[in-house]
C-alpha cells in the first residue's frame, strides 16, 4: 500500500527510517526487507538486532556503547518500553531530530520522548494519542512522508519570501541610518 515506496522516498529526502517492533528478529527482519527499511545488500547481523544487547546483565549500555549501535540499527526486536524510550534518547543525543510512532500504551514514554510523537488515530489507544502531537487519522506511513514534503515546500517558501522581503526593505532601513 505503498510504504516501501514511501521508504525510499523518505531515504531519498536524508530521513532515516528505523523500526523498533516486539516483533521476533526473524519476523522484524522480513517486515523490514517488505518495506525496504533494510535492502537486499544490507548485513542483517550489523542493521537489526535483538534489543536484549542494549541491556546485557539486566543493566542498559552506557551511552556512548549504547550511541554507536543506535547510529547504525535500523531494525530493533523484541524492544520492551524501556528499550524504545532509551532508543529514542540516543538518537537525540546524537544531534537527530526523532519522529517516533506507536499504537499502544507501550509506546507511550517514547512517543512523549520524541521530538514529534505521532500515534495512530485508527488503532491507537487514548494513552498513545494523549502521548503524542500529531494523530495520524489514516494509520498510514506514506502521510508521514507526504506531510514531510509540504512542510519542506512550505518552509522553503517562508525562506524565499523572508530573504525576497528583506532585499526590498534593506534600502528603507539603510536611509534611516
Amino acid at each position: 500500500d505503498g510504504v516501501p515506496e514511501s521508504v525510499l522516498a523518505a531515504r531519498g529526502a536524508g530521513i532515516r527510517v528505523v523500526m523498533i517492533t516486539g516483533d521476533y528478529l526473524k519476523t522484524a527482519i522480513a517486515i523490514a526487507h517488505n518495506v525496504n527499511i533494510l535492502q537486499p545488500q544490507d548485513n542483517e547481523d550489523h542493521s537489526a538486532m535483538d534489543c536484549a544487547r542494549l541491556r546485557p546483565g539486566g543493566e542498559y549500555l552506557s551511552h556512548g556503547d549504547m550511541d554507536l549501535l543506535t547510529s547504525s540499527v535500523r531494525v530493533f526486536a523484541r524492544a520492551k518500553p524501556e528499550d524504545k524510550l532509551e532508543i529514542v534518547k540516543s538518537l537525540q543525543r546524537q544531534g537527530a531530530v526523532t519522529a517516533m510512532t506507536g499504537d499502544g500504551v507501550n509506546d507511550a514514554p517514547a512517543l512523549n520522548q520524541a521530538n514529534i510523537g505521532v500515534a495512530m488515530g485508527i488503532q491507537g489507544t487514548e494513552v498513545a494519542k494523549g502521548a503524542s502531537d500529531m494523530i495520524l487519522t489514516d494509520d498510514n506511513f506514506c502521510s508521514i512522508v507526504a506531510a514531510v514534503e509540504k512542510g519542506r515546500t512550505i518552509y522553503a517558501g517562508i525562506q524565499k519570501f523572508v530573504a525576497f522581503i528583506m532585499s526590498v526593505h534593506i534600502a528603507e532601513v539603510m536611509q534611516i541610518f
